[in-house]
């Protein structure tokens, strides 16, 4: 560990890498450029999450240009939920912002993010992530509701200029929480976030459904914004569906947590069955439907169930 920071400290961003040393240091470079008022306490805490590249040296080469701002911490256990709670243990700040290794983010950004966690009135925020470059969806996307596809293609999040209160969860690439959520409601669930071998992400929605269905307050804030890149492989049918996929596997995975009060044995037996009649629902209406993105749309849904539907009976 380099950088150690004396003092109180208000704010800690926390950014999960792996093998990115290429991309890590454009992320860290708008990162340091963030504009705060000298009276507020910040750090970066990047956690390498067992890179076997130069990502060790890039970050501490800005530890070193900021003393006191950067610090690394090194995670071994491969796993982005194990990174992403070795940074929550390892960071000192009362609210932590949690950003993607890939993204510019804007110099108000952070300041924006966090304005409005300072008196506890609400549990986390959200920010504004935008495509790096100008990007139009092909058309078998839906134009219509753009949040439908922002999670395939790297976490876009838009829901316009006006700040309000989220009723869904915001992204990893762009998301804040008081510390005290994690202390009240646990940390990132180890079995979900990308690791070897398992694709299965939904680890930064679930904590943010998890406060929601808590009855804490999030908050979209327009201002914070982030741009992040999308890879060409990301709109790709191929791509899509299989993130369809492992999105259900992963609801699959959260929802089997969900408490089962006052359900008997044969009602939680019975979701199978209820899976296979909602393909084939969906089936009919991917095959039926005439509009290039209605009938993507419904293929994807076909995806996803067949993730859930798998998922379980994998158990």
């Amino acid at each position: 560990m380099c950088g150690e920071i004396a003092g109180t400290m208000k704010i800690s961003i926390i950014l999960c890498t792996l093998d990115r040393c290429r991309l890590l240091p454009v992320a860290l470079e708008t990162i340091a450029a963030s504009e705060l008022p000298p009276s507020l306490p910040w750090e970066v805490v990047v956690v390498d999450n067992n890179s076997r590249d130069g990502t060790r040296a890039v970050a501490e080469e800005f530890c070193r240009r900021h003393p006191g701002r950067f610090r690394y911490v090194f995670e071994g256990q491969p796993g982005k939920s194990f990174a992403l709670n070795a940074g929550i243990r390892e960071s000192r700040g009362e609210i932590l912002v949690f950003v993607d290794d890939d993204v510019k983010v804007d110099p108000a950004w952070l300041l924006n993010l966090t304005a409005n966690l300072m008196d506890g009135q609400w549990a986390g925020a959200g920010g504004r992530t935008l495509p790096a470059v100008p990007f139009s969806p092909p058309v078998w996307m839906s134009k219509a509701n753009p949040i439908q596809w922002g999670g395939v293609l790297g976490g876009l999040f838009d829901l316009g200029d006006t700040p309000c209160e989220l009723r869904m969860a915001p992204y990893g690439a762009n998301m804040a929480f008081r510390r005290e959520m994690f202390q009240k409601h646990g940390g990132f669930r180890v079995d979900l976030g990308p690791r070897p071998g398992d694709l299965i992400r939904n680890e930064d929605t679930e904590f943010g459904r998890r406060l929601l269905a808590a009855g804490e307050r999030l908050r979209y804030e327009p201002g914070a914004v982030v741009y992040h890149p999308i890879d060409e492989k990301r709109a790709q049918k191929k791509y899509y569906l299989a993130w369809w996929f492992d999105f259900g596997r992963a609801m699959a995975r959260e929802e089997s947590h969900l408490p089962r009060s006052g359900w008997t044995a044969r009602q939680y037996c019975a979701i199978p069955s209820m899976l296979v009649a909602r393909l084939v629902v969906r089936t009919f209406r991917w095959l039926k439907n005439t509009k290039p993105h209605g009938r993507f749309f419904y293929k994807c849904r076909v995806w996803m169930t067949m993730g859930q539907i798998w998922e379980i009976w994998s158990k």
